[in-house]
């Protein structure tokens, strides 16, 4: 779970660096999900993106409690698909 645009460039360029991403950089915004292609990995893996949960971006209101909680309904939804994957 990358927090913000700073943690998902970093987390994109080291997925690059490491050959588990292809192709150019995703986009951020919030919610993003890209999966990343590790070898020799069975289990599936993704990199999911949100606002940072700062005051700029809570008081604000570009971040709410409902778009937090959104992300890691998803990120929980990803995870239970990679268990149900390898089953």
């Amino acid at each position: 779970l990358a927090l913000g645009g700073l943690a998902w460039k970093a987390a994109v360029r080291y997925a690059i660096h490491q050959q588990w991403l292809a192709g150019s950089q995703p986009s951020f915004s919030h919610g993003s999900v890209v999966e990343l292609k590790i070898p020799r990995r069975r289990k599936r893996c993704w990199l999911v993106g949100s606002y940072h949960p700062s005051q700029q971006n809570t008081f604000t209101g570009r971040l709410t409690e409902e778009m937090f909680d959104a992300v890691f309904v998803r990120a929980h939804k990803l995870l239970a698909l990679q268990n149900k994957s390898n089953h």
